[in-house]
């Protein structure tokens, strides 16, 4: 076994061990919103959110984006277990911001082993193969994080899905302070 499978096992045996009350939580979120945010290992929703289970659903990916999955598990959120406020989160110092869709092309394109980033450029250190594959994908990468903030908010806003009553707040999650700063232009409160 590997180091960190054996960490996760200690860790959820301990877990376990105390659950009993947790086991009665609603499926819907207490609190009736979601968080949609990035996958940046330094952002913790329950801690900057002041979350306890059960409290709201969070939902995160590469950025945070807006993207049609993330999209699809706001609208079940909403659909199916109520939700009326949601948050998109974005954040400073996000790995996003540091390639475009054509790095990820030319890097999966010459191998599929883990790039390095060295004075401030992506150097692929695999021998390969890659893939062609990558070219299928829109990366969903960041030039301006208040920007994308917006245009997430307004994409989740318009899509056909998404009813007129929900709220949306857009905010950036500033990695230095642990504080949520709000984004001029990205909040639609409810009609």
């Amino acid at each position: 076994m590997s180091q960190v499978l054996d960490e996760v096992l200690a860790a959820n045996e301990s877990y376990s061990a105390t659950f009993a009350e947790k086991a009665k939580l609603a499926m819907p979120p207490r609190r009736q919103f979601a968080i949609l945010t990035c996958m940046d290992a330094r952002l913790d929703p329950a801690k900057f959110a002041g979350l306890a289970e059960g409290d709201a659903h969070v939902i995160r990916n590469a950025g945070g984006r807006a993207s049609d999955d993330a999209i699809r598990s706001l609208v079940i959120s909403y659909k199916l277990l109520g939700t009326k406020e949601w948050f998109v989160i974005h954040h400073t110092n996000c790995g996003m911001e540091l390639f475009t869709n054509d790095i990820m092309v030319e890097l999966l394109g010459n191998s599929l082993e883990t790039a390095s980033f060295e004075n401030g450029k992506w150097k692929d250190t695999g021998a390969g193969p890659g893939s062609t594959a990558a070219s299928e994908i829109d990366w969903l990468t960041i030039a301006d994080q208040a920007k994308s903030v917006r245009e997430d908010v307004e994409r989740i806003r318009n899509h056909p899905l998404v009813p007129k009553s929900i709220r949306l707040y857009g905010y950036i999650f500033d990695v230095a302070t642990g504080r949520l700063m709000p984004v001029a232009g990205a909040r639609s409160v409810s009609v």
